[in-house]
């Protein structure tokens, strides 16, 4: 299982890659880390990292997959990115799921209607894809005025989440 992790405005990719017992082999980014977690109470965990003992706390800060997640010495605010909230906030607006004029599937889903093909003259706010999605349609828009660059799915497709749909230059 793979999440984004976002702490104070820094963004990894974490992945669990074993677990036996209490053992956990955890990739953040590039890096192996072997920890020995076992969770005391709500939302307390003891972890051991290379001889090294630390107590964690994790508080909900009030809402979905938000925590500010305290140590002996420091205090993070720590958020979940995973697919569902990259939807979300591609569909408030945010920026994330979608870099420049990138569009990028916030999470698996299925093509609807590609309304545009490469070479297409496209303005700002103009529908370039329709993907299905938790039961609903959404409209992917052009954030500027450009050239459809490339398309790199057909409608019917189904995509996995972070795939790169349409291109505008």
């Amino acid at each position: 299982m793979s999440v984004e992790i976002n702490i104070e405005g820094r963004n990894a990719r974490v992945t669990e890659l074993k677990r036996e017992g209490n053992l956990i082999t955890l990739q953040v980014d590039d890096e192996i880390y072997q920890v020995d977690a076992l969770k005391v109470g709500e939302g307390l965990y003891s972890v051991l990292y290379k001889g090294k003992s630390y107590n964690i706390e994790m508080i909900d800060a009030g809402s979905p997959r938000h925590y500010t997640v305290n140590s002996f010495h420091n205090s993070y605010q720590v958020e979940v990115i995973d697919a569902q909230t990259r939807y979300r906030m591609s569909r408030s607006g945010g920026d994330h799921g979608e870099s420049g004029n990138t569009i990028i599937s916030p999470m698996p889903g299925k093509i609807v209607k590609i309304p545009v093909k490469a070479g297409d003259q496209v303005e700002a706010g103009q529908t370039l894809i329709i993907v299905s999605a938790m039961k609903m349609e959404s409209e992917f828009k052009s954030k500027s005025a450009g050239t459809v660059k490339s398309i790199h799915v057909s409608e019917g497709d189904t995509v996995e989440a972070n795939k790169v749909l349409v291109v505008v230059e």
